[in-house]
């Protein structure tokens, strides 16, 4: 496991699954959920910056970094009661909440299932669980930005994808302005998946929303319920994957959300601009 000076691990038993938590820093508890393809070691810059106001938590979703990989268990929905789990297992009530990429929709759908758990809550470069159909002038560009989750989906192709160095540089540099501060930790995520059972589990994080999430989203399975967290949604404006059409009309269906955009800056704010990031969650956190 890679070391970053002043963290601690622990591993806590949470819906049959042993999950792992980072944690540096005392005071209010803020907890970060990554995104594919990382683990905890995506918030190494960023921890550091804010561990003198908050007891920094960065939490491994089930199958990355060095929580365990389960034969199932990965409907968003199912990882946000993970996520639940490991807050009470650590004995906390409420939380401050920052995901990005995957990260943000289950923390959106802990907040939209148990608002009563966290306090605020920070998505950066991620979507809603809210969407309309893509207008046919975007279709296009929707369409090929998603199309590597189809092969991540896939039988034998995804699981081969996720665990090829080459296939994450590639991914890597695609969708990040500041490459170099994103690939120093390649080789610490290409490594937690070459073991088979956790390529697989990627492949089940993108069949599930594929063919069950995605469809009953877009049919309004969540229809009638809001996002009544305070929310402050980052978004590196330079990512080709998720632009502001995504999550634009998140206004719609939040009580309290402030959106910032991110220039010089891609999928990854919290490697790319770390700095910027602190300085926003600083004051929202704290507020």
């Amino acid at each position: 496991m890679p070391q970053l000076e002043g963290v601690e691990h622990r591993f806590v038993d949470v819906r049959g699954a042993r999950l792992h938590v980072a944690e540096l820093g005392s005071g209010p508890p803020v907890l970060l959920l990554h995104g594919w393809p990382q683990h905890w070691w995506c918030w190494r810059r960023l921890m550091p910056l804010l561990a003198g106001s908050f007891r920094m938590l960065a939490m491994d979703l089930r199958g990355f970094g060095w929580s365990e990989a389960t034969a199932g268990g990965y409907r968003k929905d199912e990882l946000a009661e993970d996520v639940g789990g490991v807050l009470d297992a650590l004995g906390i009530d409420r939380v401050r909440l920052v995901g990005h990429d995957w990260g943000g929709v289950v923390g959106m759908l802990l907040c939209v299932g148990h608002g009563d758990r966290v306090e605020r809550f920070v998505p950066m470069n991620t979507g809603h669980v809210w969407p309309t159909p893509p207008r046919l002038d975007r279709l296009p560009r929707q369409v090929g930005a998603l199309s590597y989750q189809v092969v991540l989906a896939s039988p034998f192709v995804g699981p081969q994808a996720t665990a090829s160095p080459r296939v994450l540089r590639g991914v890597f540099d695609l969708i990040s302005t500041h490459s170099d501060d994103v690939l120093d930790g390649l080789d610490q995520y290409a490594a937690r998946f070459a073991a088979p059972s956790r390529a697989r589990a990627v492949q089940q994080l993108y069949r599930t929303f594929l063919l069950a999430e995605l469809p009953a989203w877009l049919r309004g399975r969540y229809r009638g319920r809001r996002l009544t967290t305070p929310t402050l949604w980052l978004h590196g404006l330079d990512d080709p994957a998720i632009t502001p059409s995504v999550f634009e009309d998140i206004v719609v269906h939040a009580d309290d959300v402030q959106i910032e955009l991110l220039g010089d800056c891609g999928h990854f704010p919290a490697e790319e601009q770390p700095g910027v990031v602190a300085g926003h969650l600083r004051s929202f956190l704290a507020a």
